[in-house]
């Protein structure tokens, strides 16, 4: 079944609106017309299987374009919509991509002219009845593992990576989800998050499969704005990677005291939010669920979640495979780990996982073995099966030859009441060769108490002697992506 036909057949029909808002709405009807109609002028002017590049904010515009493109029997690629121009060169060579639908407000920069048509505006198509058909193109038999999208990550050479995800993918991963969320017709969601994004992503495929609605706000440093439209909105969820939370019970004056009546339950996942935030976040709101969850682009968006009865007993676990996923733990040679509390990495497994990297044979093979996805994640498990993320192979920090997760102390730092977050690097240092450097990014620089004497100190007392980072560096201002994710210092060492 085509992606499309399985988020549409049954609540394309429905007489509400899908699309909440202040700027503008969108009812399913309109949804449902108006990307079949696009999706038949993409197939007769430009047949199938082609890339076709799509770079919006979160808007009715690319909601059409979006899934317009899948029905069409093309492969949608969305971007960023302030992607530098060396990132889309690359991208579009790698995608031998030639159409792109680009905003209006984006498509007078001249980087756009490196494609041969590029649409800013829904084309003008017919408006009959017979466009009107859920088998627009008879496709009965429609391969489930055609390429329904690459999403584009950051890779570990600089150049983006295309992770390939099938129609199967995408429909395999929105029932899991909509299964432990318990999601109905029912539920209204803030997104905060991109749709270039796959978490964002999630949030659009599972509330158009149950017929919920949704409500954009593409700028969350506007606080007020954001929780306005929990409210108004009557918002039963909020998904958010940790500097959403971060910034929300530390930034905001009024979230922790404020009243949602409708908000049944929030999601966080897009990264490791320490434990002290989320007991903030529950002890403040003991009425709204706490979903902490985990997952991957190459697992198209969830691999795990913790069970919110669980999250109290527990607190910093990742959980447990969500519905239709295996996941275990494998040493140094590719060997299953049993044993509780040793340490391995996560591997997965289920119709979720990724066809692999576009153009690149090496690092598919390196990260899907025997039907497996390698994480590069390091976790363990404890006596009741549940996962335990300890770090990314690739964060571990060396310093005098001693192996150190930069989690463990940026944990113990943000307890310290007024910090927002805490990164954790290696850095040069003259006299020890090799150095721990903390940034610290605080609600108040004036505040007395934000001096390095005081950190080394409460360090001191819950870590070991190695684990005390020499330097201290204080801002105000959190360092994120587009998509709220922290962004990270490169290790000088």
């Amino acid at each position: 079944m085509n992606v499309y036909d399985y988020l549409l057949e049954e609540s394309g029909f429905l007489y509400k609106k899908f699309l909440l808002g202040n700027k503008e709405e969108m009812s399913y009807s309109e949804l449902y017309c108006d990307t079949l109609r696009l999706a038949r002028f993409i197939r007769e002017n430009y047949g199938e299987n082609n890339n076709i590049l799509l770079a919006a904010p979160n808007s009715s515009f690319f909601l059409v374009a979006y899934l317009a493109i899948m029905k069409s029997g093309n492969v949608c690629v969305p971007l960023n919509p302030s992607i530098e121009e060396n990132n889309l060169s690359f991208i579009v060579d790698l995608c031998k991509a030639k159409i792109a639908f680009v905003a209006p407000s984006l498509s007078a920069n001249p980087l756009w002219n490196m494609l041969e048509t590029v649409y800013d505006a829904v084309p003008e198509v017919g408006k009959g009845e017979n466009d009107l058909s859920m088998n627009l193109f008879h496709e009965e038999d429609f391969d489930e593992d055609r390429l329904a999208e690459i999403i584009f990550t950051s890779g570990s050479t600089g150049e983006p990576k295309g992770v390939m995800i099938t129609h199967r993918n995408i429909i395999a991963n929105t029932d899991s989800i909509i299964e432990y969320l318990k999601l109905t017709g029912d539920d209204i969601i803030e997104i905060v998050l991109p749709f270039y994004y796959c978490y964002g992503l999630s949030l659009l495929h599972t509330h158009l499969k149950v017929g919920g609605s949704v409500v954009f706000n593409n700028n969350f440093m506007f606080l007020g704005a954001v929780i306005n439209d929990m409210k108004k909105y009557k918002c039963t969820g909020f998904s958010g990677v940790p500097s959403h939370f971060q910034v929300l019970l530390r930034k905001s004056k009024s979230f922790k005291t404020d009243d949602f009546p409708d908000l049944r339950y929030v999601t966080q996942a897009g990264g490791k939010l320490h434990k002290v935030f989320i007991k903030e976040f529950t002890e403040s709101q003991p009425d709204i669920t706490f979903y902490v969850m985990y997952g991957q682009t190459e697992a198209t968006a969830r691999l795990s979640y913790l069970p919110p009865e669980y999250l109290e007993e527990k607190l910093g676990s990742l959980g447990k495979a969500i519905p239709g996923v295996t996941l275990e733990l494998i040493d140094d040679k590719g060997q299953p780990l049993k044993e509780a509390g040793v340490v391995g990495e996560l591997v997965a497994k289920g119709d979720n996982i990724m066809k692999g990297y576009l153009g690149d044979e090496k690092e598919t093979a390196a990260t899907l073995k025997d039907g497996w996805l390698h994480t590069g994640d390091l976790a363990y498990q404890d006596e009741d099966g549940f996962f335990f993320h300890t770090a990314r192979r690739k964060e571990i920090i060396k310093v005098g030859g001693r192996r150190i997760s930069p989690k463990e102390i940026e944990e113990v730092i943000v307890t310290i009441p007024g910090v927002i977050d805490c990164s954790i690097s290696a850095i040069f240092d003259d006299i020890l060769g090799e150095a721990l450097k903390a940034e610290v990014v605080v609600a108040d620089l004036k505040d007395p108490n934000m001096v390095d004497t005081a950190f080394k100190k409460l360090c001191g007392e819950k870590l070991a002697l190695e684990k005390i980072p020499q330097v201290f560096e204080f801002s105000s201002r959190m360092k994120v992506a587009a998509t709220g994710k922290k962004t990270k210092s490169l290790n000088s060492v």
